[in-house]
């Protein structure tokens, strides 16, 4: 059964990490700014990792599947209708991008993570079709 308060803590944290996100590419200058590029690069591990909770939390309770990896948990929403297939797919490749600032983050390349700024969408898309999902299935 899914716990709807703790998925709804979870989706929150998500919205929270992605108005920031927003807000700090918005009004800083990310390319001579690299205290706030380092904010925007937490907080994209913190929203995509809210992102692989929500869906492994989703895929246990739901019993979907048993997934082999983070971005699986993530598709697994897709193959079951929670999500649309398209945003699994681009939420599953943000879980790749979140690998690489937690555990390459000496060599990420800036720009790159500058570009993924339109990640957010896809991010806010997520979240709300899993909330959506949630009231319909709670």
């Amino acid at each position: 059964m899914v716990d709807a308060e703790r998925l709804g803590r979870l989706l929150a944290r998500v919205r929270k990490d992605v108005e920031r996100i927003r807000r700090t590419s918005a009004t800083h200058d990310l390319v001579h700014d690299p205290i706030a590029l380092d904010a925007v690069k937490y907080g994209f591990v913190t929203a995509i990792e809210g992102c692989v909770r929500a869906a492994q939390h989703l895929v246990a309770s739901e019993g979907l599947g048993m997934p082999e990896s983070n971005a699986a948990a993530v598709r697994l929403l897709g193959r079951h209708g929670v999500v649309p297939a398209d945003v699994a797919e681009q939420v599953a490749r943000a879980v790749g991008f979140r690998n690489v600032l937690v555990h390459e983050y000496a060599e990420v390349d800036d720009d790159v993570v500058r570009a993924n700024v339109a990640l957010l969408d896809d991010l806010d898309e997520f979240t709300s079709t899993v909330a959506a999902w949630a009231a319909r299935n709670g």
